[in-house]
């Protein structure tokens, strides 16, 4: 009998749902057994927010096991990665893409503009801080940590103290918690964060057989709108303390399929924001986002990054997808 697969995974809730769904995708396509292996991580052992931890903390341990053979391969939430990939480690695929959308859960059933002045709104991203400020709505806005049930309860549960959170719309399809949205965004409203809902499948790059095994798992639509938002990200430089989103969305054009990206930076109060556009064809995706954040730097982006704690390419949020 072949030996099963070790597949590398955080242990929430979240993340073992996501790499058991990759798993069963796995097993289904190839007949290879997988068994899950849970890694302990930085970012689950703290309970300070990660943009004081430092970028990667989600991934850093997953990384290390790779490396030391202890899994086989693993599967992150493809916004917690740094931009930077290691040396031997590659990104084998990227399976098809949930819905990128952030996702509103309020009291009531409310939706966003329902929301009255003074409404506490939890979030743990920068990005979502930011622009919700630059949607001027008087909201008093707070950042939040902890995994899916945890944010919910600071809305729905007994003791709860906010009157509604924002967080990934892919977290809740992959736990079956589409129930309890009651508005997801509008990209024009809350632009995503560059590769949400995406998720990242890794190993080994001398591991050939197993990166061809794992090719089967790649959704090449959702791999190029991932590149491009990920070159947008690693462009800007943008780390842990900057508020940048990106989204790229692939549709049929004149000559074939192109990409159409949107990019933006905005300050953490939200009283400055520059979002612009840039299309091509999928072959080019990382040029497009290289190109779409140059646009950007020359308009004077540099001056809302702001470079105070910067420590590179990296990601945004206060947690992971969750």
């Amino acid at each position: 009998m072949t030996a099963p697969l070790r597949l590398g995974t955080r242990g929430s809730a979240l993340a073992m749902a996501q790499s058991g769904q990759v798993a069963e995708a796995l097993t289904a396509a190839t007949g290879r057994p997988v068994e899950l292996v849970e890694v302990i991580t930085a970012g689950d052992r703290s309970t300070a927010p990660v943009h004081r931890l430092g970028v990667g903390v989600f991934v850093s341990a997953l990384r290390d096991a790779l490396t030391a053979r202890t899994i086989d391969f693993a599967v992150h939430s493809y916004k917690d990665l740094p931009t930077a990939v290691p040396g031997g480690l590659h990104i084998a695929a990227v399976p098809t893409r949930q819905d990128p959308r952030d996702a509103l859960v309020a009291r009531d059933g409310r939706t966003l503009a329902e929301l009255p002045p003074g409404a506490t709104v939890g979030t743990g991203a920068l990005r979502r801080i930011a622009q919700l400020h630059a949607l001027g709505l008087q909201l008093e806005v707070t950042p939040v940590r902890g995994n899916v049930d945890t944010r919910l309860a600071r809305v729905l549960g007994p003791e709860a103290d906010l009157d509604a959170v924002v967080l990934a719309r892919a977290g809740l399809a992959r736990l079956g918690r589409l129930d309890v949205i009651t508005e997801s965004l509008d990209p024009m409203l809350m632009l995503p964060a560059p590769a949400q809902g995406a998720l990242a499948v890794e190993c080994r790059v001398d591991d050939q057989d197993l990166v061809e095994l794992l090719a089967v798992l790649d959704h090449a639509p959702s791999h190029a709108a991932v590149i491009a938002e990920r070159a947008f990200l690693a462009t800007l430089e943008a780390g842990c303390s900057a508020p940048v989103a990106a989204y790229a969305e692939l549709a049929e054009g004149e000559f074939g399929d192109e990409i159409y990206l949107r990019g933006a930076v905005i300050s953490p109060d939200g009283t400055r924001d520059l979002r612009l556009s840039r299309t091509g064809t999928p072959a080019d995706a990382a040029e497009i986002g290289k190109a779409l954040a140059a646009e950007l730097l020359d308009l004077g982006a540099d001056s809302i990054l702001g470079h105070e704690g910067h420590t590179g390419p990296g990601t945004q949020q206060f947690g992971s997808t969750e």
